[in-house]
This record gives C-alpha cells, structure tokens and sequence, in this order.
C-alpha cells in the first residue's frame, strides 16, 4: 500500500450574471504538487445553464473553460499561464475572480489514487 499524497482541488463554475452570485457547478480542478500532477475537466448541464436568464452564450462559456483545461495541461493553447510550472498554473486557475467562470476555494485531502479521487469528486460535485 502506498502512502497517500496531499492534494487540493477547486470546482469551477460558471456564474451567469455575477451580480447575482447565482451559479452553476461545471468542472473540478485537482492538483498534487509532489505528483506533479493537475487534472482539470469540465461537463455543463445545458438545460440547467439555459434556465438562467442570461446573456452568455454557452459556446463562449465551453471556450473559456476549454481554456482553462488548457492552462491545466499546460499546452500550447494554455498561453502563458500554461507554460508555468504546476502549481503555478493551479494557483492561476483558482485565483479569486468576478467573472462569468469562477472556482471554489481550494480544499485539501489525502488520496492513494489521485484519478479515482478526481472521478469520485466530479461525480459528486459536478455530475
């Protein structure tokens, strides 16, 4: 049995009209530093999201959240931010932000298997 590694993850959301503080969870962000690892995926619920009286496209919203998974992976398309070492771009993406997409603060755990703890907690917190 290995021992468990410390990580932190934050859940995205999208805030259609932010003057409201009314939002939607769409994603999760879970980071290791000592795995040098960061996990960032995104699923909106569209008939949710068009309940919200809002101005916002829901393809300007899956591109700016394509963005953000790609800072996470820190490719190419990540810009800057992406080319920043893990921790980082993961303090990058859970930043306090008045924005339409918005994250949690970050929470720590332990996990053995940081891809089953990211499953479980999309499962439960965005799903």
């Amino acid at each position: 049995m290995q021992e468990p590694h410390l990580y932190e993850y934050a859940v995205v959301r999208v805030v259609p009209k932010v003057e409201r503080e009314e939002f939607i969870n769409v994603g999760l962000i879970l980071f290791c530093k000592r795995q040098r690892y960061i996990r960032m995926e995104f699923q909106i619920n569209e008939s949710k999201f068009n309940l919200f009286n809002t101005e916002i496209e829901l393809e300007d919203v899956k591109t700016y959240l394509e963005s953000f998974q790609n800072t996470a992976k820190g490719n190419k398309l990540g810009g800057r931010i992406g080319q920043l070492e893990t921790p980082e771009r993961f303090r990058w993406l859970t930043a306090v932000r008045s924005s339409v997409l918005q994250t949690s603060r970050p929470h720590a755990g332990l996990s053995e298997d940081l891809d089953g703890t990211f499953e479980k907690l999309f499962q439960e917190l965005v799903l």
